[in-house]
């Protein structure tokens, strides 16, 4: 029997449940996203071998590249700001804000070719999404052997402390204007990158973390807000539908 009928016959079945529901074509995009994923990981993992050999960090650049190239098929355009911070060739541990599985296309927007990228174990065995994540270099931690995450968090810890590394906040602006899974939106849309000043960490101590979380927590709560444009009142959002950084 004839597969390919069955498959043309699905895929016109899907476009026209697109036009009819707004849920369908949310569901079709993220369907979408997700294929595209899974096939440009494919790819890249080959061209990785091929340019490479195996797994290295210098294979980021590469992964950068196909993640790039997602935002053209859904009309999304990044206004990066700062990103200068980045090109200084200096070690630096950075941290984003997390909204939804778009912000894998914000992340490859500004971060530096060789970057190491610490992930959930659960993402290796994704297919080929896990194996260019491996390839690319990126440290998983098992967030269920609190003891093993922690070996792994503490290796880099110990390489903060050692070369006082600064922190670099990069602040992605809310989505919720065109993409929300409350109200089953997703539409083409503008994101804003902000790459803030450099939070400096020499001379600081283990009792000067508290401290340290709550200053990264506030500017990077403070240029959310502001690069959304969404108001706050008495320190908390008053717009609805708000995303904020984790």
């Amino acid at each position: 029997m004839e597969l390919w009928p069955w498959l043309v016959a699905a895929l016109l079945l899907l476009l026209l449940l697109a036009q009819l529901s707004r849920s369908a074509r949310f569901y079709a995009k993220i369907g979408l996203y997700c294929a595209f994923c899974f096939t440009a990981s494919a790819l890249a993992a080959v061209v990785c071998l091929l340019r490479h050999g195996g797994r290295t960090v210098a294979n980021m650049s590469i992964i950068s590249w196909f993640v790039r190239s997602f935002k053209y098929a859904y009309g999304l355009r990044f206004e990066v700001k700062g990103r200068e911070t980045l090109d200084e060739d200096r070690p630096c541990v950075i941290i984003s804000n997390h909204q939804s599985i778009l912000d894998m296309m914000g992340l490859m927007e500004v971060l530096p070719d060789r970057c190491v990228q610490i992930a959930k174990r659960e993402l290796l065995f994704l297919g080929p999404v896990g194996l260019i994540m491996y390839l690319g270099g990126v440290l998983f931690i098992n967030r269920q052997r609190s003891q093993t995450a922690m070996s792994v968090i503490t290796d880099v810890g110990e390489r903060m402390v050692r070369e006082k590394v600064p922190i670099i906040p990069v602040v992605y602006s809310s989505f919720s204007s065109f993409y929300s899974c409350k109200t089953k939106l997703f539409t083409s849309g503008t994101i804003k990158v902000e790459v803030l000043d450099a939070i400096p960490t020499r001379g600081l101590t283990v009792a000067d973390v508290p401290k340290l979380l709550d200053t990264c927590h506030q500017a990077m709560r403070t240029c959310f807000f502001h690069i959304s444009k969404i108001p706050q009142e008495n320190g908390a959002p008053s717009g609805p539908d708000t995303q904020e950084a984790q």
